[in-house]
């Protein structure tokens, strides 16, 4: 068995424009002459490698501590693209019976409004990038609420370059954060322990 890192280190991700850096602050330490190590962090939810959950587009939506975990473990499919992912490249590419896909794309792919009702429409649960969004920087929001309003799950801020496009099993369990509109995750990929 094999098993890939796809997580950002959170301190040093890339973050979102306007967003605020992550930061971890002491409260106590060895070094200080504390009995031990104590730290708290302070961060936006949609930080580093992390899930949206409904909430976040969706007026009433379902919030993160809401969702199925079935969701984020099971099969899924690394396929890389290259800017932006249209409708007819998901129409083309994803086979029948692919429910969660990740999309790796260096960073500068995105997806497109008709890609994001062509992955519902084909049957995919989860949707995974290696971008800080699924949706160019000049979309109003339109992806992510195609996505979620059809129960689309959506996973952000993904490190896919030691992966090769491929079946793998993904385990990526969100923060379990009640009322919260996205949480942080450890996005993991194993190869090998068992027939996918």
């Amino acid at each position: 068995m094999k098993i890939y890192d796809i997580s950002r280190e959170l301190l040093s991700a890339p973050v979102f424009e306007g967003d605020p850096a992550p930061k971890l602050y002491t409260l106590r330490s060895f070094e200080k002459g504390d009995g031990l190590n104590l730290s708290a962090l302070y961060c936006c939810l949609h930080a580093g490698t992390h899930v949206d959950a409904p909430f976040h587009f969706l007026d009433g939506g379902e919030t993160v501590d809401m969702l199925p975990l079935s969701l984020f473990f099971g099969k899924c499919t690394v396929m890389s693209f290259e800017g932006a992912v249209t409708g007819a490249d998901i129409d083309s590419r994803v086979k029948s019976g692919c429910t969660r896909l990740l999309i790796k794309g260096g960073g500068g792919s995105y997806l497109t409004q008709s890609a994001a009702f062509a992955l519902f429409d084909a049957g995919v649960k989860l949707v995974g990038i290696d971008a800080q969004s699924v949706a160019s920087t000049e979309d109003d929001g339109t992806v992510h609420r195609e996505l979620l309003a059809n129960k689309v799950a959506v996973l952000e801020g993904l490190d896919l370059r030691a992966v090769n496009d491929g079946d793998y099993f993904l385990a990526a369990a969100p923060v379990k954060i009640a009322g919260a509109d996205g949480a942080l995750c450890r996005a993991v990929l194993l190869e090998g322990i068992f027939e996918l």
